[in-house]
């Protein structure tokens, strides 16, 4: 009678189990019913945890988009408005250095009428070259003050937009039916049945259309 090898057999069972084990873990319980964040709030369950997408908050949250919008339009505004004072100043430099090429061929060529004459305009010369460097700094601070508003005011909105939004997630998960909600930028891998995203967005207009009227 043929002798019956327990251990290759025993080695073949386990070989089988890891490789099950593998495909659930890997690919997903075949056999597991699939779920949704819907699926389960309708019977009353509580969801493990649910993800949400901060950059598609801040495209479609209304006032986002708006305070955002409204930012840029300053900040624009504003840079116009240097920008035509940084023209100006060109101009006026540019008229100053005509002005030096034109005393020092009057100098070279004896044109003044006397030394008097040649060391007024000198003094001018001089007296003006202090006004646009004093001029120059002074767009300069001005040029630094307005990115440094700009990016003071950018960073509040973030701010207001994520208490906003931390707000609105406390009113939505008031009865801790949520275990964990996070945000999917952190997330290697997330599985879209979870996502409550566009429900976020949703509500946060809904509250905003309301805190309007």
């Amino acid at each position: 009678m043929k002798k019956v090898n327990y251990a290759i057999i025993v080695e073949s069972i386990l070989a089988i189990a890891i490789v099950v084990l593998y495909v659930f873990y890997f690919v997903g319980n075949p056999f597991a019913k699939k779920t949704t964040v819907d699926d389960i709030e309708a019977t009353g369950e509580k969801i493990p945890v649910a993800v949400v997408n901060t950059d598609s908050i801040i495209k479609h949250y209304t006032f986002a988009v708006e305070a955002q919008d409204k930012l840029m339009n300053q900040y624009e505004e504003s840079t116009l408005k240097l920008d035509t004072k940084l023209k100006t100043f060109q101009k006026e430099y540019e008229t100053f250095q005509q002005d030096v090429i034109n005393f020092q061929r009057k100098l070279e060529a004896g044109a003044f009428l006397s030394r008097e004459r040649a060391e007024s305009e000198q003094m001018r010369l001089q007296k003006k070259e202090q006004q646009l460097m004093a001029k120059q700094q002074e767009l300069e601070n001005l040029r630094q003050q307005l990115t440094n508003d700009f990016m003071e005011q950018q960073a509040q909105l973030t701010q207001q937009l994520t208490d906003s939004v931390q707000s609105y997630l406390r009113e939505y998960n008031a009865d801790g039916h949520i275990h964990l909600i996070l945000n999917d930028a952190v997330l290697m891998e997330k599985v879209a049945g979870y996502d409550i995203t566009d429900k976020v967005i949703e509500g946060l207009n809904a509250r905003s259309a309301k805190a309007e009227k």
